[in-house]
């Protein structure tokens, strides 16, 4: 492996050693873990991880030019194979001394000049952590990037004092909620809490959400059931070598359908009975429907099948080992509380049942034995309400996503209006600097706008025409000997106050998107 590297020939030559030292010893792997979109279930992105556990501290800048280099390198690879996906995104994580250095920016503008990518193509990932070591400094860097068109992604949110402040303070385009909440999102209520309301919250300020370290499919089934809009994490694919991401783009692997955010519609159903003759017998009875359906011999056994998979309607015995059928059906109902629940039982234990329905745990109690066509129409009418539900939900995400995407473009707006009013400022200034040039030149300047009204005049030309009011004036009235004669566009001259001087008129706009005309006099000498 070699590494062009614009630095000094110890330094490239050391990082060449320690490179094929730690390539033949397997220390260093360059991996890439894909970030999947639950919209469509493709791979939108790739973070760039460097595995090298002791890498020589000396060498970090010359490793984190090399790093941004191997991994443009990569994506034209993947890119000129037509790959699906050949387009994506790839991150890089962003060190605390990379911001320190002044020439972190323009290095990076550098490589993707040179490999030819759009700035877009590129995100760069720092956590909270980075950013507060010196705010200043990450404001500035973060605004150079972003007027360039990279993306920013926040990382690790949630991992320790995550500030919301830092949300609206820098630019960024996406937060990644750190493994550690998403772990338990599926089980524990805390997490799932905090997750939605991030999302949630992200989304009102325009921003995308991706997870990390999603790991099961029912955790990636609890965000994309909450408008989470990326995930990362074992479920989908672990860190990957380059060859196996281009195989991966090759096969154009995708999420399962069900765990998309709008996913293919099943009619799920969960029986839940210790007896294994009843359970049989609600399937053969219930099969000609289409249902696809899931048994469980015990509430404990449910509770683990719901948490893993996707299930519309459950039917639960009362009277069973372990958790009771009101029970289970109380603990589902928090675990997944959008499915339609009901009980079927011999035994009535009023109490407790009565208890469960009034909160809102059973939406229907029935007897065995049961009657196979009113068994039959209650599971209908469950499942019809599940879809009623399942509908609202459809639009309140349409809702919710068409809300995103205007907040994602206001937040655009507003970063574009704060880079125009910075670049307005910046011209007002080079503009002041411009006038002060020329009222303190010695020689008589005015300037003309397009539509030929006299726009400025310097100091030296209010005293060739004694002070006379011309601003505002049109040229060709107020100083119509200044004016090349028709049909001559080079200078020529004229007499003021008795004096001879040269007139050059300087069309402006050539080298700029700046209007109208500079008009120059200079004393004319005859034998000049």
């Amino acid at each position: 492996m070699e590494l062009d590297y614009p630095g000094p020939a110890p330094r490239r030559d050391d990082l060449q050693a320690a490179l094929r030292l730690a390539l033949g010893r397997a220390e260093l792997q360059l991996l890439y873990q894909p970030l999947v979109d639950l919209r469509n279930g493709a791979v939108a992105s790739l973070e760039a991880l460097l595995r090298w556990p002791q890498p020589p501290p000396e060498l970090r800048g010359a490793l984190g030019d090399w790093l941004l280099r191997r991994t443009c390198h990569d994506r034209l690879l993947w890119r000129s194979d037509n790959l699906s996906g050949s387009d994506l995104q790839v991150a890089i994580n962003v060190a605390p001394w990379q911001l320190d250095d002044p020439q972190f920016g323009p290095a990076v503008a550098a490589v993707l000049a040179e490999f030819a990518i759009p700035p877009g193509a590129l995100t760069l990932e720092l956590n909270e952590a980075t950013l507060m070591r010196d705010p200043a400094r990450s404001d500035a860097v973060l605004a150079w990037f972003k007027q360039r068109g990279a993306c920013l992604t926040l990382d690790d949110f949630g991992s320790g004092d995550s500030c919301l402040g830092h949300l609206q303070r820098y630019p960024f385009d996406l937060i990644k909620l750190a493994g550690a909440c998403v772990a338990g999102v599926a089980l524990d209520a805390g997490d799932a809490a905090f997750c939605k309301a991030v999302i949630a919250m992200a989304h009102n300020l325009g921003l995308r959400v991706a997870a990390q370290g999603v790991d099961s499919e029912a955790q990636c089934d609890f965000l994309r059931r909450h408008m989470c809009d990326l995930v990362q994490g074992a479920c989908f694919a672990p860190p990957l070598a380059p060859d196996a991401i281009a195989q991966l783009l090759r096969d154009d692997r995708r999420l399962p359908p069900h765990l998309l955010r709008t996913p293919a519609r099943r009619r799920s159903l969960l029986l839940v009975d210790d007896e294994k003759n009843i359970v049989a017998s609600l399937k053969r009875l219930l099969r000609p429907d289409g249902y696809d359906l899931y048994s469980a011999a015990s509430g404990e056994e449910g509770l683990e099948l719901l948490a893993r998979l996707p299930i519309d309607v459950i039917i639960s015995d009362q009277r069973m080992p372990g958790l009771s059928g009101a029970d289970f059906l109380r603990q589902a109902r928090v675990l997944r509380p959008e499915t339609i629940r009901i009980m079927l039982s011999g035994y009535t234990e009023l109490q407790s049942v009565t208890d469960a329905v009034n909160e809102g745990a059973i939406y229907k109690f029935l007897t065995k034995p049961w009657n196979d066509e009113q068994l039959r129409a209650h599971v209908g009418e469950a499942f019809r309400l599940k879809e009623i539900a399942d509908d609202n939900q459809r639009l309140h995400l349409e809702v919710r996503t068409a809300n995103h995407e205007l907040a994602s473009a206001n937040r655009r707006m507003e970063q574009l209006l704060h880079q125009m009013q910075r670049q307005i400022h910046r011209d007002e200034i080079s503009l002041g600097i411009a006038r002060e040039i020329l009222q303190h030149l010695p020689l008589p300047v005015i300037g003309m706008d397009d539509a030929g009204m006299i726009a400025f005049i310097n100091g030296a030309a209010e005293r060739v025409f004694s002070g006379a009011a011309l601003l505002g004036a049109e040229a060709g009235v107020a100083l119509p000997a200044l004016l090349p004669p028709a049909g001559q566009t080079a200078g020529h001259h004229t007499l003021i106050g008795g004096v001879r001087y040269a007139v050059m008129v300087y069309p402006m706009g050539e080298h700029s998107a700046s209007r109208g005309s500079l008009i120059i006099l200079s004393r004319f000498e005859e034998n000049a």
